[in-house]
């Protein structure tokens, strides 16, 4: 009997605990990134519709982020490639779309 209990290798085998922390890591990561989604509401990157937003409308650290199928891009304007080749454009204006989808543009003086 006493062969029995001290033969156990199981009990005393130090790696078991890295398989669980690894375990609980993994369902740590999982819960932190489906928090993120739901806090950032960016639950649009999951669905199969297309779409354009736009991050700090109007300041320095501007970005307009697109999804088209299944392909996401991302323009920042201070970060363009066309900047090397002076096609550098400025903002002449600001367009508003209404709740029934009319779209209205007004120039800047």
């Amino acid at each position: 009997m006493r062969r029995r209990l001290l033969g156990k290798s199981e009990d005393n085998d130090p790696m078991s605990v890295v398989s669980n922390l690894f375990d609980v890591a993994m369902v740590f990561a999982v819960a932190l990134m489906v928090a993120l989604v739901s806090r950032y509401n960016m639950t649009e990157m999951f669905s199969q519709e297309d779409f354009t937003m736009v991050k700090n409308p109007g300041k320095e650290n501007m970005e307009i982020i697109s999804k088209e199928g299944e392909k996401i891009n991302r323009y920042t304007p201070q970060n363009d490639d066309s900047q090397s080749q002076g096609d550098k454009g400025k903002r002449v204006g600001t367009a508003y779309q209404l709740e029934n989808g009319d779209i209205i543009y007004i120039p800047e003086d």
